[in-house]
């Protein structure tokens, strides 16, 4: 396999924070209402099926990346997927697609942050907005390396927030961990979410290109990165258990840490909240941008204007309820997701060889991550019980 020369050179660390970075969110702050839904030996069980299937699912990316020279998915798709007289059509349709789904989650963590600077230091939501598009775009902007730094300190901050986070819960009284079978469809409902913060599937052929396409440090990096992700999941899942017991609401894990610690805790979850935020957009603006790169052959200056401003102008304009858009953008991750599954088939054969899935790149475990992506999709709309 020839090497792959990426726009910057990554070191491993960088490579698997820009993995957490993608995945840690929203996702990770609402894991714990649901595993408060069931029994504490389910969630562990749950978190560690959920981090297998995430972990096949992204060597599989990572390989179809490398097959096609580190493309991002529109180009995969391109390459291995479409065929036929109306190929251009669906090419940019896929484009298109993923493009609408990337801005409107980006849109959102600008809401987000709009929020956060409101409530801590009263600031509108449109100086909020633009202070975070400001400082967010503009490592973006400087390139891939500078991302890889910043997703690396912003993971090590992380770590150390949470860290205090478990050591204040664990200087408290503590509450018993929830117990006893509670139902398939909460179990569902739990795996669905781990699945959801798991995912840094756009990211993966980041990771690619950032390591020129060495089959082993990529796939260290994607399972150091997904361990990672794993780890504050079920560190967040613990203390917001051990804290706030049965009183956890849909607000946020975070929220209701605050609310049994005291209001010190507001502060530590606004840091976790922004560092989240920073991470998801640089990641995901960084991949829009090569996206639109490979699609139009235009230059980085204004794929990155292409990837990053309609995000803003859509979150300045009150476009925020996003449940509508929310939906759409789920439908275009599942529909994705198994265009993946198809194209790495193919991709496989055509190449015949496997040097990051070995043996999880067969049939079986292309059949198995479908089936366990669907079951994702249909825990995300189940109600709790």
């Amino acid at each position: 396999m020839a090497k792959i020369k990426g726009e910057s050179e990554l070191t491993f660390m960088e490579s698997a924070s820009i993995i957490v970075g993608h995945g840690v969110g929203a996702g990770i702050l609402s894991v714990p209402y649901l595993a408060a839904h069931n029994s504490f030996r389910e969630t562990i069980l749950i978190l560690l099926i959920g981090y297998a299937v995430a972990l096949v699912l992204h060597f599989l990316i990572a390989e179809l990346s490398l097959n096609n020279d580190g493309a991002q998915f529109v180009k995969c798709f391109d390459a291995e997927l479409f065929s036929g007289k109306i190929k251009t059509v669906f090419t940019w349709t896929a484009f298109i697609l993923l493009g609408v789904s990337v801005i409107v989650n980006v849109s959102a963590f600008l809401t987000g942050a709009a929020a956060v600077f409101r409530n801590w230091f009263g600031l509108p939501d449109i100086a909020g907005m633009l202070i975070f598009y400001v400082l967010g775009a503009g490592v973006v902007f400087v390139g891939m390396k500078l991302v890889g730094i910043c997703e690396k300190i912003a993971v090590f901050s992380m770590v150390g927030v949470v860290g205090i986070l478990l050591a204040a819960t664990l200087l408290r009284n503590l509450s018993p961990l929830p117990s006893g079978w509670r139902g398939f469809n909460n179990a569902l409902a739990l795996f669905g979410m781990v699945s959801f913060s798991l995912s840094a599937v756009m990211s993966t052929p980041q990771v690619v290109k950032g390591l020129n396409g060495d089959a082993k440090r990529i796939r260290a990096a994607i399972a150091t990165g997904l361990g990672i992700n794993l780890a504050l999941i079920f560190i967040i899942t613990l203390m917001t258990l051990l804290g706030a017991g049965s009183d956890i609401s849909e607000d946020g894990a975070l929220v209701d840490l605050s609310r049994h610690l005291g209001g010190w805790v507001a502060i530590v979850g606004y840091i976790f909240t922004l560092l989240a935020l920073a991470t998801s957009f640089w990641a995901n603006t960084l991949n829009l941008r090569d996206i639109v790169g490979e699609q139009t052959g235009w230059s980085k200056n204004l794929c990155w204007l292409l990837a990053s401003l309609p995000c803003l102008v859509l979150a300045l304009f009150g476009v925020s309820s996003f449940v509508g858009f929310t939906r759409f953008a789920s439908i275009i991750q599942i529909v994705t997701g198994i265009g993946i599954i198809v194209a790495y088939n193919r991709s496989r054969k055509r190449t015949g060889a496997s040097p990051i899935c070995g043996k999880f790149g067969s049939l079986a475990f292309q059949i198995l991550v479908i089936v366990f992506s669907l079951l994702s999709s249909v825990g995300a709309i189940l109600p709790v019980n």
